[in-house]
């Protein structure tokens, strides 16, 4: 069975920084598209980061770009969101992504249980 575990979620001041860890298990990690995903109370779940199965690409949305960085390490099944320059409105449940296209163009995609960060003085 697949999971996938966040971590590192919490409380943090106005400014201060986080870093989110998922790992994943029961899959082939490095052929998966790894995200990072966010929703706030009342609002709809958006794309925060993309990190392509070699790490060789990025993208983030617009509000997170030159604070946030997204990283994986194949080796050990697990893909990072450091998140520096924190504020309010990051507050948010953080979840996990993993998707997988094979040759016929079949997606597999696998969620984590997410991770509450919470940026408040």
């Amino acid at each position: 069975q697949v999971q996938l575990v966040e971590s590192g979620g919490g409380l943090v001041q106005p400014g201060g920084s986080l870093r989110l860890s998922c790992t994943a298990s029961g899959l082939t990690f490095s052929t998966y598209t790894m995200s990072w995903y966010r929703q706030a109370p009342g609002k709809e779940r958006g794309l925060v980061a993309r990190i392509s199965s070699a790490g060789s690409s990025t993208n983030y949305a617009d509000s997170v770009k030159g604070r946030f960085t997204i990283s994986r390490d194949n080796a050990r099944n697990t893909v990072y969101l450091q998140m520096n320059s924190l504020k309010p409105e990051d507050t948010a449940v953080y979840y996990c992504k993993a998707d997988f296209s094979d040759w016929w163009h079949r997606t597999l995609e696998y969620w984590g249980q997410g991770t509450q960060v919470t940026v408040s003085s």
